[in-house]
C-alpha cells in the first residue's frame, strides 16, 4: 500500500502526458490541453474554498461526459489525480521552503511557449471558486501577483476592451518568468482562507459530472481505497 501511495505522488512522465492528450482528443474535447488543465488545477488548489471533483471535472470533460468503462475511468482519473498531487505538493512546500512550482507550458507550432492556455485555465479555475478571490484582487499591495496571469489570459480575448497591448517576445518571456513566483504568492495569500474553510466547512451540494461509482468499488482516482472511503466525501487534496 505504501508503494502505491508513493506512486500516486509521482509526477507524470511525458508518455503519460501524451496519453492524457490523446484521450482528450479522442473524446472530442475542444479548447483543452495539458497546459490548460495545469493552470486550472493550480487555481483550484490555491482556491480559498473547497471545490469538489464533482464540481470541477466538467471543466475538463464537459457536462455530459461518461467514461466507457471503469478501467478507463481508473486510468484517466488516476493520471489527473497524480498531476493534481504534484501541483498540490509543490505549492504546499512554498509555505515553508524557498521553492516554486513550474507550470506546464506547451510550445506552439513555432516552438514558442506563449502561456495563454495555462493562464486561461487558471482563470477558469477562479470562476469555479470565486469566493475569497475578490479580496486578493482588491488588495493594492498583493493583488498585483495576478496581473501577469491576467494579461496572458486575455491576450486573445474576443472582447477588444479586455485585450492588453501587444506583447513583445521579450515582455512575454518576462511575464512567463514571473508566473511561478506569482503562483507561490497567491497560494500563500489564500492559505488562511483555506485553513478557515477546513475549520468551518460549509455544506456543498455537488453535481455529479462523471459516471456513478458504487460506494464499495475501488475509487477511480487510483488511491487504492474504496470509493466510500475516498473521493465520495473527501475534498480535493493530496491522496
Amino acid at each position: 500500500m505504501k508503494k502505491h501511495m508513493n506512486h500516486m505522488n509521482e509526477p507524470l512522465s511525458i508518455k503519460e502526458f501524451d496519453r492524457l492528450t490523446d484521450f482528450l482528443e479522442s473524446i472530442g474535447v475542444e479548447d483543452i490541453s495539458i497546459s490548460k488543465i495545469d493552470g486550472y488545477f493550480a487555481a483550484l488548489i490555491c482556491s480559498p474554498e473547497t471545490v469538489l471533483p464533482s464540481q470541477y471535472l466538467s471543466g475538463i470533460f464537459g457536462e455530459d461526459f461518461s467514461f466507457s468503462s471503469t478501467e478507463e475511468a481508473a486510468e484517466i482519473m488516476g493520471l489527473l489525480m497524480r498531476h493534481w498531487n504534484t501541483i498540490s505538493t509543490a505549492l504546499l512546500k512554498t509555505l515553508s521552503e524557498d521553492d516554486l512550482y513550474l507550470p506546464v507550458l506547451l510550445e506552439d507550432e513555432n516552438g514558442i511557449a506563449n502561456g495563454n492556455q495555462w493562464a486561461e485555465g487558471f482563470f477558469e479555475g477562479i470562476d469555479r471558486s470565486q469566493e475569497g478571490w475578490q479580496e486578493l484582487m482588491e488588495d493594492d499591495e498583493k493583488g498585483g501577483c495576478l496581473i501577469p496571469i491576467m494579461i496572458l489570459a486575455h491576450e486573445n480575448d474576443s472582447d477588444p476592451m479586455m485585450r492588453p497591448n501587444p506583447i513583445s517576445m521579450i515582455d512575454r518571456e518576462k511575464l512567463l518568468q514571473t508566473i511561478p513566483e506569482s503562483l507561490a504568492l497567491i497560494y500563500k495569500y489564500l492559505n488562511p482562507f483555506r485553513q478557515a474553510a477546513v475549520l468551518n466547512p460549509q455544506k456543498i451540494e455537488p453535481t455529479r459530472s462523471y459516471p456513478k461509482i458504487g460506494r464499495n468499488e475501488m475509487c477511480p482516482c487510483g488511491s487504492g481505497k474504496k470509493y466510500k472511503r475516498c473521493c465520495s466525501w473527501m475534498p480535493p487534496t493530496v491522496h
